[in-house]
């Protein structure tokens, strides 16, 4: 079942849809997890779907419940906006002097500062509180998990950082750390979270702009594990040789994050 959320209002940011899906195979009085997603129009529709591609999150997380001891989540997606850009990019972790000319190309580019901070707000302030007084959620921080590509990746990586009392796993797909360099990755990974209570998934894949993302993604995996995040158990970072930067990747090989965070 999917439940549409047109315009759902914010004090902090421009207007989104919102698309609520709640797994099927969910039984009366049952309380599930709660995964939500950015590029919210990817994900379920391919009439909505950039390059009439969706990711098939629905189909995937049907398919998780029916071969593991996974509930499923309720997917909350987050359609993105004319603001995408400024509200998946970080500010923060540009603040540094080394990121500062990174920054003032962005803004002059982007037409204003960074909104990923009060983008990540509205999501935890505005939009939990009704998502989880609407919807049979299990509502603590270790069933609460926060998911993206590319921009919506680096976002969700970010989430950790601001919210770790919220969200207990992120998964970052083709995580375009390219827009803020070393600085983002260096900023990002010395503010998220110890290692015990979170679980972390990147991926990229080697063509278009994937092909980029190697040594950023291998940097980001060191500070990790000197942090003592421990690959397979509380971290993932795989490469896909081949795959490119776009929603038919991604769908190939969504089901695994899903796994990662929810089983």
């Amino acid at each position: 079942m999917i439940k549409h959320h047109k315009n759902f209002a914010s004090d902090l940011i421009a207007p989104h849809q919102v698309d609520v899906w709640v797994p099927g195979t969910i039984i009366p009085g049952e309380c599930l997890p709660v995964l939500y997603m950015q590029d919210g129009q990817n994900l379920f529709d391919p009439a909505h779907a950039y390059g009439k591609v969706d990711w098939g999150v629905d189909e995937a997380i049907t398919r998780l419940v029916h071969t593991t001891r996974s509930r499923g989540a309720i997917v909350v997606a987050v359609w993105n906006n004319a603001q995408r850009q400024r509200e998946y990019m970080p500010l923060r972790p540009m603040k540094n002097p080394t990121a500062r000319h990174l920054l003032d190309q962005f803004t002059a580019r982007e037409k204003g500062d960074p909104l990923g901070e009060l983008y990540l707000r509205f999501i935890v302030a505005e939009l939990k509180p009704f998502i989880d007084s609407h919807y049979p959620t299990l509502p603590d921080q270790p069933h609460t998990f926060i998911m993206g590509s590319s921009m919506g990746g680096l976002i969700s990586a970010f989430a950790l950082c601001e919210f770790p009392h919220i969200f207990a796993g992120a998964a970052c797909l083709s995580t375009h750390w390219t827009i803020g360099g070393m600085p983002m990755v260096e900023g990002i990974g010395s503010q998220l979270p110890p290692p015990g209570q979170h679980r972390l998934y990147f991926d990229h894949g080697t063509e278009g702009l994937d092909a980029d993302y190697a040594p950023f993604q291998e940097r980001m995996d060191v500070l990790l594990q000197e942090r003592g995040y421990t690959p397979d158990v509380d971290l993932m970072s795989l490469k896909f040789e081949g795959a490119t930067h776009n929603e038919g990747a991604w769908r190939e090989r969504v089901h695994m994050p899903l796994e990662f965070l929810l089983t």
